[in-house]
């Protein structure tokens, strides 16, 4: 005896809703997206054109498909077909992979995913499942999408573009040397604004274009020939003008997109090549990537954001700030590893931030060392007089206080510094600078 199976009898009930587990990750999808403010999905409304599907559901769909590993438009779209969950989390609607990709590629659906991570992690504070005392950031770098060999490198820029003015101003002053052109107002001595070497392309247009005439209106062969040969020069030199505006627009551009990074690019300007955690050659190949930060609590991620910089040091700060102005109010304790140990960083979480930071520095893994503990030229390891306020060398000399210095980084941040000195001893690689304390200005 077999249980009844008709495929030709209405089977209730129709609601999909009563398929579904109680735990199903599609009801979490439901109720995290509901929990949005409205307000969040104003900027999708359009009062023109036939109305599209509301976001609610296109971000419910896409959520749930990337809980189950599903990151393609076309898979997305094969899911609202077969799948129980999808179909009922989009109720009977079918949008295309191209209204799928539409969708999630607009700018606006940045702000919905974090408040999809703020709505989150005000459940889990309302479930009691965080505390709220601390957040632990680390990150971990994922390759772009982009070949290996389209890299452009900013040292190899900054040497094109200072030969280009090398060159630029040459020829500026062999047009003025051969009387082609007169004396131009320039902005800076040192360089040639493009739009001043478009003003020199026109004078050098009016000379040639004056030539052109008196070998048009001349009769005599020698006389013409000469013209010619007198007018080569300045052909060649608006020539080269030209090469030296375009270049000079390609090198801005480039500068631009550097920004603070080394390099980028050609195919995904906005990553960085680094090296990746995952090296298989063995050989610190560089790879365009990005650098993801992450904070968590309890194993949960509360908040993420993405970096073109390879070095966690200089993502610190910029990923706090993001945090308190996109998703919460941080912590008393902020925990990271020793990558992201930096005076700076101390300095703004502990001066600025007023939180506690709980991040070994980056020599604390050495110090720990016996090699390191027992080197006697190291001058951690050596004797040091609280009264006198100074270190006892190997040689068993003095190195007394000198003065204090301060060295201001390429970032801006200004540390502050003892200088202990030997006096009477020569041979020794002198004098020692100590780190003791530093301030910012």
């Amino acid at each position: 005896m077999f249980k009844d199976y008709n495929m030709n009898q209405l089977i209730l009930p129709l609601d999909l809703e009563v398929n579904l587990q109680e735990n199903d990750i599609a009801l979490h999808v439901h109720h995290l997206v509901e929990s949005i403010p409205h307000k969040a999905f104003e900027p999708f409304l359009r009062n023109e054109g036939c109305p599209a599907y509301h976001p609610r559901m296109m971000l419910k769909i896409i959520l749930c498909a990337y809980t189950q590993s599903t990151f393609s438009g076309r898979k997305i779209e094969a899911l609202l077909k077969d799948s129980i969950r999808m179909m009922w989390l989009a109720q009977g609607y079918e949008p295309s992979y191209r209204t799928i990709n539409r969708f999630r590629v607009q700018p606006e659906v940045k702000d919905l995913i974090r408040q999809c991570f703020v709505q989150f992690r005000s459940q889990l504070v309302k479930e009691k499942l965080i505390d709220r005392e601390a957040i632990f950031i680390d990150g971990t770098k994922i390759e772009a999408n982009a070949n290996k060999f389209t890299f452009v490198w900013k040292k190899s820029i900054e040497k094109y573009h200072n030969g280009l003015i090398e060159k630029s101003n040459e020829l500026y002053d062999e047009l003025l040397e051969k009387k082609i052109m007169p004396e131009i107002e320039r902005e800076s001595e040192k360089e040639l604004a493009v739009e001043e070497l478009a003003q020199m392309v026109g004078k050098v247009d009016e000379v040639i274009s004056g030539f052109d005439q008196k070998i048009k209106d001349s009769t005599d062969t020698a006389e013409r020939k000469a013209l010619r040969t007198e007018r080569k020069f300045p052909k060649k030199a608006r020539k080269q003008l030209i090469d030296y505006i375009n270049r000079k627009l390609k090198y801005q551009k480039d500068f631009e997109i550097f920004d603070e990074r080394n390099s980028y690019s050609k195919t995904d300007p906005d990553a960085t090549f680094m090296r990746m955690k995952d090296d298989y050659m063995k050989n610190g190949q560089l790879k365009a990537g990005y650098n993801i930060q992450i904070a968590t609590e309890g194993q949960y991620a509360l908040a993420y954001s993405i970096f073109p910089n390879p070095t966690d040091t200089r993502t610190l700060i910029p990923f706090l700030n993001e945090i308190e102005q996109h998703y919460f109010e941080l912590p008393k304790h902020i925990v990271a590893d020793a990558g992201y140990g930096s005076e700076q960083n101390y300095d703004d979480i502990l001066s600025n931030r007023e939180r506690e930071a709980l991040i070994t520095y980056n020599m604390y893994l050495k110090e720990q060392k016996k090699k390191y503990k027992q080197n006697e030229f190291n001058p951690d390891n050596w004797q040091y007089d609280e009264v006198a306020d100074a270190f006892t060398c190997p040689n068993q000399k003095q190195l007394v206080f000198k003065n204090r210095t301060t060295k201001k980084d390429k970032y801006d941040f200004t540390r502050e510094f003892k200088v202990y000195e030997c006096e009477g001893l020569f041979r020794m690689p002198l004098p020692f600078i100590m780190y003791k304390s530093k301030r910012r200005k």
